[in-house]
């Protein structure tokens, strides 16, 4: 293997944390603010983009950087090496409630697509990069599903889906359509681009997306039920607006059903 085998155990129900391994000279790299705590006598470093080529060029690295940037990640990582003798533990926490998918990258001929946002930490050696698309509609259109991480190598990677994780292991030519910001990660054979949702009303008075991903077998698909834009779109929409008044909680008395709530703070 070019990753390093690492061991784990993932705690917790809805916010979760996963607890590496680290035996003599492991290592393991995880995105900045995800460390939760670690063993002494385990060392930290900020590295250039994702470290997974200890040795490459200065251009390289710049190229690896770049392509965190395209995904609204950090320049830098944080890789986290057990220098001593004997096991070391380190961390990482879950950023918001869901579930948290150890992704052995043997078992998916080496690599795995997942949402931008999803990668929280993986063996040193992991790559980790961007998808590119291949198809106009998923350019053009795509939204938060457009954009997709890749995770490439033969070690152990741990993303993180929102709320439930729904598994959908799809047979060849079996099709499914998933909100794009509801998909979490997939498989490299899974075909997938971007769908109109079509119609008038749907489109104007839906409520929802104007595009569907659309996603062919055969393969695997890992479905989030709480994508992090959902979830801040809905903390944004009741917080308190100018003048320091919430939205009412969704009570029909407005005001006067938070004062009898006891939820009017003085």
């Amino acid at each position: 293997m070019t990753s390093h085998e690492i061991d784990y155990r993932i705690y917790g129900e809805e916010m979760q944390f996963v607890e590496i391994e680290l035996d003599p000279q492991e290592g393991v790299i995880a995105e900045a603010g995800s460390f939760m705590m670690m063993d002494d006598g385990v060392k930290m470093e900020t590295i250039f983009g994702d470290g997974s080529q200890k040795d490459s060029g200065f251009f390289s690295k710049i190229l690896g950087a770049g392509k965190r940037i395209l995904t609204g990640e950090s320049l830098f990582m944080t890789a986290f090496y057990n220098d001593l003798t004997g096991k070391r533990n380190v961390s990482f926490a879950s950023p918001y409630p869901g579930k948290i998918i150890p992704i052995d990258l043997t078992e998916f001929e080496g690599k795995f697509i997942c949402q931008k946002d999803a990668f929280l930490c993986a063996a040193k050696g992991v790559s980790i990069g961007i998808e590119f698309s291949k198809k106009l509609g998923r350019g053009l259109f795509g939204g938060e599903g457009f954009i997709m991480q890749k995770l490439e190598g033969d070690g152990m990677a741990f993303v993180h889906a929102g709320g439930t994780m729904a598994k959908k292991v799809l047979q060849a030519g079996e099709t499914m359509k998933v909100d794009t910001g509801c998909l979490g990660g997939f498989t490299q054979d899974v075909d997938y681009d971007i769908e109109f949702v079509g119609g008038i009303k749907n489109t104007v008075f839906g409520g929802e997306g104007l595009f569907f991903a659309k996603l062919q077998g055969p393969g695997t698909v890992y479905i989030q039920s709480l994508p992090f834009s959902r979830l801040a779109g809905r903390i944004l929409a009741s917080a308190p607006r100018s003048g320091g008044k919430n939205k009412g909680e969704g009570s029909i008395l407005g005001g006067l059903g938070d004062l009898l709530d006891g939820d009017n703070k003085f």
